[in-house]
């Protein structure tokens, strides 16, 4: 085994920029980084990872049995430690744009339609689907070539000072909050835990004198960014950039308002609720000065996949699969959504909410009574503290169970939405 500092470990990833923290997505010449967690542990797939390919393993635990690759095993004091430095040596050698994203709702999608936009001018380097934690901010860090002319990265979390120790290594010199909301209660404590949790990375960019990307309709995103050297906004009635949300059956049409010469963007997106996530989009394509023409047609060609604010035919009913995550602030709005579509025919499935913590049982049961302040044709709760809630409706335990009730109704021509939080798997629904 070898004893390596940083700086040696970057001239080896140079030779070998490819990283791998699972050997079951191995490929020859990968660096294998042996992770471990209260549930498994990398070192002892290091033999087995070098075996397969890997050009070196980096590894916090003597090896047993690997005399034959002694050259090739790297030991360090906490490999998820050095992982993370690495990446933060990697971010040095870069003087481009780093976007930082954050926020309880819709991160995911406001990324991947600024990426969207960036990429029609840019070469762009981006976070992979929702690789937005401490593992998948540096892997994504590492995935940037040098020929990147900016970079999106995407930042999840569920307590305080994690998004503060990815800003860290990921040193973003540009920053947007999109809203913070009843998410990861069991984390952050409270709604102010997660303002606080959240303007972690308001404080970073404040504190390194960067440019915020501010939703002014919020208030209190407005307060939390009071002191940032420079701010650029957008938002629905405030801002640099303003848009309307064009309500209709099907996707998510945005007339903009003020602040650029497009007239408006057809997006293949459902819910009014995306529009900050679009304007955020074009506000920062108009920033960087990509040409408006490019910013349309990098939104209207998006396709959302992953379950987020899709519309999808399924046995000749139209649903809106938005299942990706929910937390009580996003199953509101995409209730209020639902419920103004013009249907009588509307069927609502909602799954389990994770993480609330002690709040769990009464967020769900609030969740319910503002159900009931609308006309549903059924509504079909699954999983979750559902469970323990007083309502009036279809309860399964399971969602094939709620899929079975379905298909033996033989709907037809119905408006269905279905939304939960990932652990309850509510895209199964209509597998």
């Amino acid at each position: 085994m070898s004893y390596y500092s940083i700086e040696d470990l970057y001239k080896i990833y140079l030779q070998h920029p490819q990283v791998q923290t699972d050997t079951r997505k191995l490929k020859t010449d990968d660096l294998y980084f042996a992770l471990k967690g209260p549930h498994f542990n990398g070192n002892l797939f290091a033999v087995a990872a070098l075996e397969a390919g890997a050009s070196f393993a980096i590894v916090d635990e003597p090896i047993p049995n690997s005399s034959s690759f002694e050259n090739k095993i790297i030991q360090v004091d906490n490999v998820l430690s050095t992982l993370q430095a690495l990446a933060k040596h990697h971010r040095q050698q870069f003087q481009i744009p780093f976007i930082a994203i954050t926020g309880s709702n819709g991160k995911t999608t406001t990324k991947e339609l600024v990426s969207a936009v960036l990429s029609s001018h840019f070469i762009t380097y981006t976070t992979q689907g929702n690789l937005n934690n401490h593992i998948g901010v540096p892997l994504t860090l590492l995935s940037i070539q040098s020929d990147a002319q900016m970079a999106v990265i995407e930042m999840g979390a569920n307590h305080l000072y994690e998004i503060k120790s990815y800003c860290e290594y990921t040193l973003p010199n540009y920053g947007l909050i999109n809203n913070c909301g009843k998410a990861h209660l069991e984390g952050f404590g409270s709604l102010e835990g997660v303002r606080k949790g959240k303007g972690e990375l308001y404080d970073f960019i404040k504190a390194h004198h960067g440019i915020l990307f501010l939703n002014a309709d919020y208030d209190y995103l407005v307060q939390m960014s009071e002191g940032a050297n420079t701010i650029i906004s957008y938002g629905h009635e405030k801002g640099d950039l303003t848009g309307l949300a064009v309500s209709q059956i099907g996707m998510l049409r945005v007339n903009l308002t003020k602040g650029c010469n497009i007239d408006f963007v057809q997006t293949q997106l459902v819910g009014d609720y995306n529009l900050p996530n679009v304007l955020a989009a074009i506000c920062i394509g108009l920033y960087f000065k990509v040409p408006e023409a490019k910013i349309k047609a990098a939104i209207e060609n998006y396709t959302p996949n992953n379950s987020r604010s899709q519309l999808v035919k399924w046995n000749d009913n139209d649903v809106i699969l938005d299942a990706y995550n929910a937390n009580p602030s996003s199953m509101k709005v995409a209730i209020d959504n639902f419920a103004n579509i013009p249907s009588t025919q509307k069927i609502i499935c909602l799954g389990g909410m994770k993480e609330l913590g002690a709040d769990s049982m009464q967020e769900h049961q609030d969740l319910i009574d503002y159900l009931q302040k609308f006309e549903w044709k059924q509504v079909i709760l699954v999983g979750g503290d559902f469970k323990g809630c007083s309502h009036p409706f279809l309860y399964f335990d399971q969602t094939e169970e709620a899929q079975k009730w379905l298909l033996e109704q033989q709907f037809q021509q119905h408006h269905i939405l279905i939304k939960g939080s990932r652990g309850i798997q509510m895209e199964k629904i209509i597998s």
